[in-house]
């Protein structure tokens, strides 16, 4: 049990390093929010090591983009302190939306190309190295290099055709 907390722990890390600063989920929440997930899935029956990290990149991508619909489908007003809209840098709101259209980006790409998008999982979202990955995948670095690669020019192109 300590050394899957640990895991998640390093992964979600990894994962809120590419997070906006003031995002309003911490690290800590992110763990226990994907280890319950974990903990909950009576489906699920583990093989090894690369299935938990698949597993829980796949977790940590859902409890993020559930997050940022939360953030976004909030209510106005409320807990917000009125300012001149000149005084606002608007670059928190983005963030969300961006994160939104990854995950529906991502499902896009899962239907024709199921392990690109499950290298983008893994590195994206569960901050996996290279080496890692092609360990859970069972593949070679060479081929994850070159999914990872053409994954992101897929996506970018994607995203900013959107």
């Amino acid at each position: 049990m300590p050394l899957v907390y640990e895991e998640l722990h390093r992964l979600a890390r990894q994962c809120m390093r590419r997070e906006r600063a003031e995002h309003t989920l911490q690290t800590t929440a992110l763990v226990n929010e994907a280890y319950l997930r974990l903990a909950n899935s009576t489906r699920v029956q583990w093989q090894d090591r690369a299935h938990f990290f698949a597993i829980a990149a796949q977790l940590m991508r859902r409890v993020l983009v559930d997050e940022a619909r939360r953030r976004l489908n909030q209510k106005r007003g409320g807990e917000f302190t009125r300012v001149e809209i000149d005084a606002v840098q608007l670059n928190s709101q983005p963030r969300v939306f961006e994160l939104l259209a990854l995950d529906q980006a991502l499902e896009r790409l899962a239907e024709f190309a199921p392990r690109k998008c499950k290298v983008v999982e893994l590195r994206f979202f569960g901050g996996l190295s290279i080496e890692e990955a092609a360990l859970v995948l069972e593949v070679s670095t060479d081929i994850v290099k070159r999914e990872w690669r053409t994954a992101k020019l897929w996506l970018l192109q994607e995203l900013s055709s959107s």
